[in-house]
């Protein structure tokens, strides 16, 4: 009798197992493998061979990024508009500068940035080693004088005598304000941070769910991937803020005020969608801190599309996947600039 029973209740078991294995799953959701080759997985390290890093060069670009005496005031830095801790960004609209002067352009992140083919809205630096110069100088943001004063400043302390020596031991007179800007970038390049979506691109096919799948495919669709695709979604060409319809502030004309050329204005760089989640405001004037309704001003703006609401909760589901993991170790500044910056 207690055998039947057993039995019974094994043959109970296992149809209940085989009904729960018999559920159907939910399916997985394709992306079309030519559509994925329009991407690429971040590299370990932005590298240049015109610009090659060195870790001494690292060691004395970390120091100079946190540095406050490089500013006229002794309270900025580098960090001061783009937060390193904070995804490289400032979360205010516009940047404060030099005696409280406001910037007048949202302050881009500098994660992931060397890889960029130009630096700054306008693309007016070639790369990072050229856009470190630039701020310093800047009399609305560092507000230093001249690049003598940097130097001077450089020169009396002799911690960065010697690490400026470490750095360029070829050069008879290494502290220089070009190698300022080579020492910077050269911290800058190791500025990476991988996502889930580097696991997906290198095979892990369960790094995002099955609506950041589709979050993908409809971004491709709606016609996003024409300009924002590459190894950092974006940051690869120029183009026209407001291209089919016009953009709500034309205050700031772009590109033109560098290269003079009507055809410019109104032209940015295409910004990197790398860890957009956490970089609002966003585009070059600050115009919204919201990523659904960052989504919606594209698609209005660049492909006259209105967006459905799947159509925008899909696109920035997907877009989250491309936050990525911070260098905490990389980016700590040491001992003693940490006592001398803010």
């Amino acid at each position: 009798m207690n055998i039947t029973r057993e039995m019974a209740a094994l043959a109970a078991c296992t149809l209940l197992a085989g009904a729960c294995s018999s559920a159907p799953r939910e399916a997985a959701v394709k992306i079309d493998p030519a559509q994925l080759a329009l991407f690429a997985p971040l590299p370990t390290e932005m590298s240049s061979t015109e610009h090659p890093v060195t870790q001494a060069k690292v060691a004395l670009g970390r120091m100079l990024y946190f540095e406050t005496r490089l500013s006229k005031g002794n309270n900025q830095s580098c960090n001061s508009c783009h937060r390193l801790d904070k995804f490289g960004a400032d979360t205010g609209r516009f940047s404060v500068g030099s005696g409280g002067k406001l910037g007048g352009r949202n302050s881009p992140t500098v994660y992931n940035a060397a890889g960029h083919f130009t630096q700054f809205w306008d693309g007016r630096a070639p790369n990072v080693e050229e856009q470190a110069k630039g701020p310093i100088l800047n009399p609305v943001e560092m507000g230093m004088p001249n690049a003598a004063a940097v130097l001077r400043v450089l020169r009396s302390d002799p911690a960065y005598v010697a690490a400026f020596a470490a750095a360029f031991p070829d050069e008879a007179s290494p502290v220089t304000y070009d190698n300022t800007g080579h020492a910077i970038g050269a911290f800058e390049r190791g500025l990476v941070t991988p996502a889930r979506w580097d696991r997906f691109l290198r095979g892990d096919s369960t790094a995002l769910t099955n609506e950041e799948k589709a979050g993908f495919n409809t971004f491709v669709k709606v016609g996003c991937a024409a300009c924002h695709n590459g190894t950092y979604v974006g940051g690869a060409q120029y183009q026209r803020a407001g291209l089919v319809n016009a953009w709500p502030d034309s205050s700031d004309v772009g590109r033109v005020a560098v290269t003079h050329n009507p055809q410019d204005r109104m032209v940015f760089k295409v910004p990197s969608l790398r860890n957009i989640e956490y970089t609002a405001p966003y585009f070059h004037n600050g115009l919204t801190s919201s990523l659904d309704s960052a989504v919606a001003i594209m698609a209005n703006h660049q492909l006259a599309r209105k967006l459905t609401p799947t159509e925008a909760r899909l696109i920035t589901a997907w877009l989250r996947s491309l936050s990525g993991t911070l260098p905490k170790e990389y980016i700590t500044p040491s001992a003693r600039i940490s006592r001398a910056a803010t």
